[in-house]
């Protein structure tokens, strides 16, 4: 359920509660963490007993060492883990990841986590951040972090309690932090946008941070979140002032409502809004994974996005989740979120095509450039019916001349692929966990993974956070690869870290 108010409507909310709230280290959080509403889309089950019939068919296939036993661990020769930290205070759904130096970002549906990981294979915990909120996507730039709110909230505090979209009053949007002292967050600012904030995308500039808001599922019965909604809120925020962070626009990037899904388009969702969107700076392009549409777009001027090309995939294609470009910026990856999250869809019966993602191809130049498809990949190892699995949130691995990414699949785990024959991928490394359970459909698995520095970082739901170590000839020249920082959905230019 979602809520939000117009992008130029009454002033944010004062953050006193918020301030009382935030910046506790997890040894400090003595109270239970309050609940939050479940977002539909990208959210794991709940537990269901699986009729019997399925329930011995995942016990056979296990016994015949077709899938992983229940929690076992395997992985590919090339793939070593090296840590698991559990969750801790924050006992909600993993979700998103960023990095910055030597920290990584996590975060859960009731807030997020810090992690120090100068040490890969010994992470340690320096604060946790109670602050509910699904889905809790977190993005850092310089000082600021940056966390999504898409669950109707009381407030925009971090006291929150869940409340009905259908109240005027209801809050969804984007909070702000400041983290120049990792060990004490500071909650400083909050946005509240059109349709709240399922997923959100920086755009950094110097003396400003934009940040591309991305939400969906309107309905009439949400007073500030009625169709139509057929764009993005574009929130402007100050480095030097981000108390004064506010709505600059929301760009029209459907005017002729986007893909209308079923029953004109049988087992499509219905364009209402983007589900993700990945900028590219260096080359002032943008990817957007729009529900029932893929598009790409001209970011040369921030507030004003333009929409270049559009494509759908009505036979295979159920719900466009996210999108990457590939380092030279002439192939954007696209996955589809078939079954949104919560479904057995990397099995036989469902195939190789559903549910995979789409590689497309850059062609043309300036305005005329156009996405052309070229293939499909999905991971070959096909998962127990009691598995949610679907393609998910994954980052380029940085190799001179190849196009290489990770890339997290629920319980499908943690894939390695190669897509620099736009037309023959191919998985060369995995990491995975049977099954949670062999009789019960549990929502879990890798939410994201990312290549950072040398090694793979992946938020597992359940599990927590798993960090491994790729050793493979086709990906050790990553290895060189440096960054500062990085948030996956914008997309650094990664030839200029050597």
């Amino acid at each position: 359920m979602t809520s939000s108010h117009h992008p130029r409507g009454r002033p944010r909310r004062r953050l006193a509660a918020a301030a009382a709230v935030c910046g506790l280290v997890a040894t400090l959080l003595t109270a239970g963490p309050a609940a939050a509403i479940p977002d539909p889309g990208d959210t794991p089950p709940p537990r269901e007993r699986v009729s019997q019939e399925v329930a011995a068919k995942t016990r056979a296939a296990i016994a015949r060492g077709e899938v992983p036993g229940v929690d076992q661990i395997v992985h590919s020769r090339n793939v070593e883990p090296l840590a698991n930290v559990p969750k801790d205070a924050l006992r909600d759904t993993n979700s998103d990841l960023a990095f910055q130096g030597r920290y990584a970002f996590a975060g859960n549906y009731d807030g997020f986590r810090i992690f120090d990981i100068g040490n890969p294979a010994a992470p340690r915990t320096v604060s946790q951040v109670l602050c509910p909120g699904a889905q809790n996507d977190v993005s850092v730039s310089g000082d600021l972090l940056f966390l999504s709110t898409d669950s109707s909230r009381s407030d925009d505090s971090c006291a929150s309690t869940s409340q009905p979209a259908t109240e005027k009053s209801s809050w969804e949007g984007v909070k702000i932090f400041d983290i120049s002292d990792k060990r004490n967050p500071r909650y400083v600012a909050a946005v509240e946008t059109a349709c709240g904030s399922h997923t959100h995308t920086l755009l950094p500039e110097r003396r400003d941070v934009y940040v591309y808001v991305s939400s969906y599922s309107p309905s009439e019965a949400f007073p500030d979140c009625r169709p139509p909604h057929d764009g993005i809120s574009v929130i402007k925020v100050p480095r030097a002032e981000p108390e004064r962070a506010a709505v600059v626009g929301f760009p029209v990037l459907f005017p002729d409502g986007g893909n209308p899904g079923g029953p004109v388009n049988p087992g499509v969702s219905a364009t209402t809004g983007c589900h993700d969107i990945t900028v590219y700076p260096k080359l002032r392009l943008a990817a957007g994974a729009c529900m029932g549409d893929g598009i790409l777009m001209d970011v040369s001027r921030p507030e004003h996005p333009r929409v270049l090309d559009r494509v759908q995939d009505n036979v295979n294609f159920a719900f466009w989740h996210s999108a990457t470009f590939n380092e030279r910026g002439d192939k954007v990856v696209f996955t589809d979120e078939l079954g949104g999250g919560g479904a057995a869809t990397c099995n036989a019966e469902t195939g190789p095509e559903r549910g995979a993602d789409g590689i497309y191809d850059i062609v043309g130049k300036g305005d005329r450039r156009e996405l052309v498809f070229r293939s499909y990949y999905k991971i070959p190892r096909h998962q127990a019916d009691t598995e949610n699995c679907v393609a998910h949130n994954g980052s380029l691995i940085p190799v001179k001349g190849r196009d290489i990414m990770v890339q997290a699949w629920y319980q499908g785990g943690v894939s390695v692929w190669e897509f620099t024959d736009s037309a023959r991928p191919r998985e060369i490394g995995y990491f995975e966990r049977g099954p949670l359970s062999a009789d019960t459909a549990v929502g879990g698995g890798a939410w994201s993974a990312y290549y950072y520095n040398g090694h793979i970082y992946s938020n597992d739901m359940v599990k927590g956070l798993d960090v491994l170590r790729i050793d493979d000839r086709r990906t050790d020249g990553a290895q060189w690869v440096r960054m500062r920082e990085l948030n996956v959905q914008t997309q650094p230019d990664y030839r200029a870290h050597p």
